[in-house]
């Protein structure tokens, strides 16, 4: 290229860096950016979603991001931090169960899960049905046959002396032989085992017909009722903070290894096959506008982050960098060249 030939250039691309400067601030790019949505947004009406991506591809980034992307491993301990912060903020303090789920949101949850009475039958059966729930019970009645036995019965408390000849012949006939009270203990508990599945059965219909919607509606909604005026912080009495990391560590290594199961590849696979079926012919402004994304929710967007964000990429030069580089290329190219050497 010539001296004026290069000079030209120089001209030329310092012009040109002026204006695409002006034109990236205040409201000339705010005008600009208002027309190209405009544009965009008559575009979106258009081009559908299986155009711009598949589901195909989608899960490839599903599987890069999701499944296999190495994660920081303080990040459980940055969330603990970030949970302990939040439970000391002063707003704890005045703000109310029922100021953050209404009465009308609890009791619609509660519908929702009186629906599921076959569930909830058969989660009755489940615990009713367990040995050790019948261990339980058969601990509890022994003990219960015991006191009354020595203790609470009719006899005991109205007859004085009963009560402690009782206790009185209970100790010497461990003397006379020793174990009789373990060996008693288990032959008693031996037997209730062995009666207790007819008894839990009973117990279990009784149960069923007995726990009727009504009176589980009322019985949640008193405890609701305990509760709905009490304060976050009242709620959180009793869990520590090293109590409630531990938590947060547990459930990130289970994330960690679920993420990678292919139960969850196959859940994701399913979720995202169906999304495209459903909107993959559809134009994009569709799901933009389910989604709730409108024109003035994206210039609002704008106006708060995008324009404040330019107005510092240009103080600090990065704009003004960018555009040279983008340009330079072309005026400094041998098709410039040739078009100023003509001029």
């Amino acid at each position: 290229m010539t001296k004026p030939s290069s000079d030209l250039a120089n001209a030329l691309l310092e012009q040109h860096v002026k204006h695409e400067l002006s034109a990236l601030k205040g409201a000339k790019m705010r005008r600009f950016l208002a027309q190209e949505l405009d544009e965009l947004f008559d575009l979106a009406g258009r081009v559908t979603l299986g155009r711009i991506t598949s589901a195909e591809q989608v899960m490839v980034l599903v599987r890069k991001v999701v499944i296999n992307m190495e994660m920081n491993p303080d990040i459980p301990g940055v969330a603990g931090d970030m949970y302990t912060e939040a439970l000391s903020a002063p707003i704890q303090k005045t703000t109310k169960l029922n100021e953050i789920i209404t009465r009308e949101q609890v009791t619609g949850f509660l519908e929702q899960a009186l629906a599921l009475k076959e569930q909830r039958q058969r989660m009755i059966s489940g615990v009713m049905s367990h040995p050790v729930y019948q261990q339980m019970v058969a601990t509890v009645v022994y003990q219960g046959v015991v006191n009354f036995l020595y203790e609470d019965n009719l006899l005991t408390k109205n007859v004085p002396g009963v009560g402690s000849m009782m206790k009185f012949g209970k100790r010497m006939a461990n003397r006379a032989v020793p174990g009789l009270d373990e060996s008693f203990e288990r032959r008693f508990k031996a037997w209730l085992a062995q009666s207790l599945p007819g008894l839990i059965a009973r117990s279990e219909e009784f149960l069923q017909k007995s726990l009727t919607d009504e009176e589980l509606r009322d019985s949640i909604m008193e405890v609701w009722e305990s509760v709905e005026n009490q304060t976050i912080e009242e709620l959180h009495e009793g869990l520590g903070d090293v109590r409630m990391q531990g938590f947060l560590v547990l459930g990130y290594e289970f994330w960690l290894q679920f993420r990678q199961t292919p139960y969850f590849e196959g859940c994701a696979e399913a979720v995202v096959t169906r999304f495209f079926e459903y909107y993959g012919d559809r134009p994009v402004l569709e799901l933009l506008k389910e989604m709730g994304v409108e024109r003035e929710v994206i210039m609002a967007e704008i106006d708060g982050l995008e324009l404040p964000l330019l107005d510092v990429l240009h103080k600090e030069g990065y704009l003004e960098a960018l555009i040279r580089r983008r340009l330079t290329a072309f005026y400094t190219s041998a098709a410039a060249r040739k078009l100023l050497a003509q001029g």
